[in-house]
């Protein structure tokens, strides 16, 4: 490889598969330079860093292996976005990955940042079987409280997917109301269900997009910013400007 400009070789790392890197890394092993030798450091631990990503993601989807070793075929993850807010519907998503899914950085979608979910989300995409969504308006939130209009959000995503689940992974500790199919419920289990938390990416993103929508019809109260949650900025313009129509009245009383 000394024929090899230490540039060439750095971009042929770049370009190599995480299965061929291990042979690669051997191969410029003897190479003395030291621009080589830290390139080997770097991409050493790039690698080791691979393997632990491939153990994590082992482990969040123990549970789906669990059915999977049962006989199951597909098993969904279902989360949802937007339960607190004072403004906005609550989104639901359902999603059925295929068996031996590795979707690296996949997690808890609290801990990503806004670049990362939407790199995720499109990836999700791809690679899911089926993906529905559920929405719910501030209306019928106020009309039948935010549990039961969480769960109304969650069939709606699980019966629109395209593919009927053999068993239902659900985030939190509730169960979900009026479905026939077989259901878990994992408390935190968007840190524990790789399934949940494609879920709880693809609801987390998607009711993101919407309420960056209502921004362009209510400016004044920074829907693009806080998502709708009770931040200090929200609450003021509340104040300020009253309500506009996709406050939840239910949650917005006592700021009037």
């Amino acid at each position: 490889m000394k024929e090899l400009s230490v540039q060439s070789i750095d971009k042929k790392l770049k370009e190599v598969s995480y299965n061929e890197l291990p042979n690669f890394l051997e191969e410029i092993s003897g190479d003395s330079r030291i621009g080589v030798q830290k390139l080997i450091k770097k991409y050493e631990k790039k690698y080791k860093d691979y393997q632990l990503e491939l153990e994590r993601i082992k482990e969040i989807s123990k549970y789906e292996n669990n059915y999977y070793n049962k006989g199951l075929e597909y098993i969904a993850g279902v989360d949802e976005a937007g339960r607190g807010p004072l403004a906005g519907p609550v989104v639901a998503a359902a999603v059925i990955l295929p068996k031996d899914a590795v979707i690296l950085g996949i997690n808890d979608s609290k801990k990503l940042s806004l670049i990362k979910r939407e790199e995720l989300f499109e990836i999700i995409n791809k690679e899911a079987l089926s993906i529905s969504i559920g929405i719910i308006d501030p209306q019928t939130i106020d009309r039948i409280n935010i549990l039961q209009a969480t769960f109304k959000a969650m069939r709606k995503a699980i019966d629109g997917l395209s593919i009927r689940p053999d068993m239902i992974l659900v985030d939190g500790n509730n169960s979900i109301t009026d479905i026939s199919i077989p259901q878990k419920k994992i408390i935190k289990g968007d840190q524990k269900s790789i399934s949940i938390a494609a879920a709880a990416i693809v609801a987390k993103v998607t009711r993101d997009r919407l309420m960056d929508e209502f921004h362009k019809l209510y400016n004044d109260y920074g829907f693009n910013k806080h998502k709708g949650y009770g931040t200090k900025e929200h609450i003021e313009a509340i104040k300020k400007y009253g309500l506009c129509p996709i406050h939840r009245l239910s949650f917005t009383s006592n700021l009037l």
